[in-house]
């Protein structure tokens, strides 16, 4: 499983959105302050304005706020924002997803990585990262969880 450099970013602007929520941020300030590139940046936070989760006003008054409440924000809708599916395999969703014999149990097993992985996602939001770095809840998402 790889976590994109486009999901990594986006976080990251929303948690410089989320610092200061009364004033709108430019794509320059954010690339500038988590020394992203901003040609990229621009790019993934045009994303996240099409899914909702930002909104912008252009002119000299104008730069980027956040769509949505940040606690309303959890890191699964940014990643499925701009990356689409969680997990896939060969660029293929994992729904439809079966194997012949002796191997017909394995994809039930990248389903459950892709539900635990949605699981610790969904348990994290941008205000729970921008109050104090938060880490997931003991037991989201564990094997035991969700390999049952």
């Amino acid at each position: 499983m790889q976590i994109s450099a486009k999901a990594d970013y986006a976080v990251r602007a929303l948690l410089e959105l989320a610092r200061d929520a009364a004033r709108p941020l430019t794509c320059e300030a954010m690339a500038s302050s988590q020394e992203i590139p901003f040609r990229f940046l621009k790019s993934v936070v045009g994303e996240l304005r099409r899914a909702g989760l930002v909104r912008s006003q252009r002119g000299c008054e104008g730069g980027y706020w956040l769509g949505r409440p940040a606690d309303e924000i959890s890191l699964l809708d940014v990643m499925r924002a701009v990356d689409g599916e969680l997990l896939t395999l060969r660029g293929e969703s994992l729904a439809d997803l079966e194997y012949r014999p002796p191997a017909q149990g394995l994809p039930a097993v990248w389903r459950a990585v892709e539900a635990g992985a949605a699981a610790v996602l969904g348990s994290v939001t941008v205000a729970s990262l921008a109050l104090d770095g938060a880490q997931p809840r003991p037991g989201v998402g564990s094997a035991e969880d969700v390999l049952v």
